[in-house]
């Protein structure tokens, strides 16, 4: 099998594992290799995540396609009743990211929430205040502090996983560079305003 059939072999793979079981992506390439018996493989036969979400894209439209648009709608109303939840509570500029922005999420997906603050410690104490219930950690390899709570989603039989991930302010600008194919990773609660609006219209047609 040649590097490219691999990589794709794997991609595709990951990607069930993403829809099926809620991994994220790094994790779902890791299992796919193993699964595929790509235990020794190089890490540049790993497929890149825009790989994976073009297979997950994919895989949705094949398999799940009468459930995954109100999952995804579902979450999305979520996001964005913390996203103007933390807008009360301080200036957090909060920027919905991963698969519920990018339109790939199911039931089992986690919230990604973004903040950019100009003092990383005042997310934490503002949760603190607002009497939130949520678990502190490091996550990436810059130990960046996530804030992570549960919530439900009405319509969604399975609790919902929230991580408010908090960085300094500037780096809001390299947050908002888009993808190769001129794709924004994450939008703030305008853009997300601005994108269920647009969905509900494509569906009232």
């Amino acid at each position: 099998m040649s590097h490219t059939e691999a990589t794709a072999q794997i991609a595709a793979t990951a990607a069930r594992l993403v829809v099926e079981e809620g991994l994220e992506y790094s994790a779902a390439k890791r299992k796919a290799a193993r699964d595929l018996g790509r235990r020794s493989s190089r890490q540049g036969e790993l497929p890149s995540n825009e790989q994976v979400e073009d297979e997950v894209r994919d895989y949705l439209a094949l398999f799940c396609a009468d459930t995954q648009p109100a999952e995804l709608r579902a979450l999305r109303e979520l996001a964005l009743r913390w996203m103007t939840r933390l807008g009360q509570l301080g200036e957090f500029r909060p920027h919905l990211g991963g698969a519920v922005w990018r339109g790939t999420a199911t039931r089992l997906s986690n919230l990604i929430i973004d903040l950019y603050c100009d003092d990383e410690k005042s997310a934490e104490i503002a949760f603190l205040n607002a009497g939130l219930d949520f678990d502190s950690g490091g996550a990436g390899e810059h130990e960046a502090l996530v804030l992570s709570t549960v919530d439900r989603a009405p319509g969604l039989d399975e609790p919902v996983a929230l991580h408010f991930v908090v960085h300094e302010y500037l780096a809001l600008r390299g947050a908002l560079k888009p993808d190769t194919n001129g794709r924004s990773w994450r939008g703030d609660a305008t853009a997300l305003r601005r994108l269920l609006a647009s969905e509900a219209q494509d569906h009232a047609h």
